[in-house]
């Protein structure tokens, strides 16, 4: 098969699953079958699914992966010992693992292509990543703790694991407790990646966006808090800061430069 092919395959399979989309005809154009899949994998509940399935997705988005630029962070200068800087997608970042900003049911987002990241790295790194998820909640048996976190395999990120953490949603003014919970997010990370003895791991900006913490205060409690663990554990880990927008460049390019 190659990639197009692929692609029908895994549309017509999705669909196959939605009686009411059995009928609905797949567009020749390239761009609206991207469309189409990655809204029919974004809506689609964890439950069992054909190892063939799993076989031609994993081909196709390791096909999509190699047509993209992936960065290593061996490819990367720090700007203090062990933590560095990066402006770009997360999804093509090859390091130990990276950091999704989830939700407290932890299985993704169900939003067709919205562009958060947590919808960005279930979509790239297959149905699997949503199937693991809805496991590990299975058997916790209630819903993840905000400040806390949970790591899972990464499956067709070039990454090698996936941690997941809830960050605080701020709704008016900003509180202490906000401010510590956010805390505690960077540590359980840190934490959890030093048990599983991964070696490097990127945050992305946790709550900001549409969790409306503040982007410079968010910053200032990630970089002290990074810097804090490292120092407390002697821990080793490197430490990349993900942003995605110049705004968050310039805020974490300042607090790294002057510390």
């Amino acid at each position: 098969m190659n990639q197009e092919e692929r692609r029908r395959f895994l549309i017509e399979e999705l669909l196959r699953e939605r009686p009411s989309c059995r009928r609905q005809e797949i567009s020749a154009d390239t761009d609206r079958q991207k469309v189409l899949l990655r809204s029919l994998m974004n809506v689609r509940h964890p439950g069992a699914i054909s190892q063939r399935f799993l076989e031609v997705q994993d081909a196709y988005l390791q096909g999509e992966l190699a047509a993209k630029k992936i960065t290593r962070l061996s490819e990367l200068s720090p700007l203090q010992n062990g933590i560095y800087l990066w402006r770009g997608d997360i999804t093509t970042l090859d390091c130990g693992a990276i950091v999704n900003a989830a939700n407290s049911g932890m299985t993704g987002c169900y939003q067709p292509c919205h562009n958060c990241i947590d919808n960005c790295i279930h979509t790239y790194a297959g149905v699997q990543l949503r199937l693991k998820c809805a496991e590990i909640m299975k058997q916790q048996g209630y819903e993840e703790p905000t400040g806390q976190a949970k790591i899972t395999p990464a499956y067709n990120l070039p990454c090698d694991y996936v941690i997941h953490t809830v960050g605080p949603i701020v709704r008016g003014k900003l509180t202490r407790q906000h401010c510590e919970l956010l805390k505690s997010c960077y540590r359980s990370c840190l934490e959890l990646a030093d048990e599983n003895n991964v070696g490097s791991i990127a945050f992305c900006c946790i709550s900001t966006g549409i969790f409306m913490f503040p982007n410079d205060r968010a910053a200032e409690i990630a970089v002290q808090t990074v810097q804090e663990y490292k120092a407390e554990t002697g821990s080793k880990i490197e430490v990349v800061f993900n942003v995605f927008k110049e705004q968050d460049e310039r805020i974490y390019r300042k607090l790294l430069s002057t510390d």
